[in-house]
């Protein structure tokens, strides 16, 4: 019985959690951070401010925690990884998770708040960069790294050619999201937006085998 009460209690902060990062989002987004406060984003979530101020005592450890949550929304599933030895393969899982992440409503969100409050609030940029994209592209990188060094790919430059790849998804994927209000391409589209962003990483940096 204790060890069924503790795992509903965790079942229950957990989804008191989830209704507070969706509530301080939205809040962000309608009032911006700095006219968001606490004790607003408690009666949104519907929870107590003990319940809020527990799990996030500042609204700086709150948006650290929704940068965090959007990056890592598929963190620790062994099968998004990529397997070694098939640069075709590997590029494909990742090029099409990267695409399934920015494609999703809060990561469009996330931008739209720390562009609207990057004048104010400039840590904002270094917590989604830090905490965001930065882990994010480093895995991308290491990725590529130990492809080269086992010599299934030709990346002398891992760090450009993971800028190169990511930056061919974001590029039809979530920018125009920031502009326009009503885009919404179609699966087709994006995975055959993935596919170019590969054949063109295939391109440049399959081995060429010795003559």
């Amino acid at each position: 019985m204790p060890a069924e009460l503790t795992a509903y209690h965790r079942g229950l902060a957990q989804q008191k959690r989830e209704a507070i990062i969706s509530a301080a989002t939205e809040l962000f987004l309608d009032r911006g951070y700095d006219g968001t406060s606490l004790a607003r984003i408690a009666e949104a979530a519907g929870v107590s401010k003990s319940t809020l101020f527990k799990q996030f005592p500042t609204k700086a450890a709150l948006f650290e925690a929704i940068v965090t949550e959007s990056w890592q929304r598929d963190a620790g599933d062994a099968a998004a990884r990529p397997q070694a030895g098939d640069l075709r393969s590997g590029l494909t899982a990742i090029g099409h998770r990267y695409a399934d992440l920015i494609g999703q409503p809060r990561m469009a969100d996330l931008f739209r708040i720390v562009i609207a409050e990057l004048p104010r609030f400039p840590e904002l940029g270094r917590t989604q960069f830090q905490l965001g994209k930065l882990p994010y592209f480093a895995s991308v990188q290491h990725y590529l790294e130990s492809e080269h060094e086992a010599g299934n790919a030709y990346v002398p430059d891992a760090e450009s050619a993971a800028n190169q790849f990511l930056g061919m998804i974001a590029n039809y994927v979530l920018w125009p999201r920031m502009l326009l209000t009503d885009w919404n391409p179609a699966t087709s589209d994006i995975h055959n937006a993935v596919e170019e962003a590969v054949q063109t990483m295939l391109a440049r940096h399959t081995p060429v085998p010795p003559a």
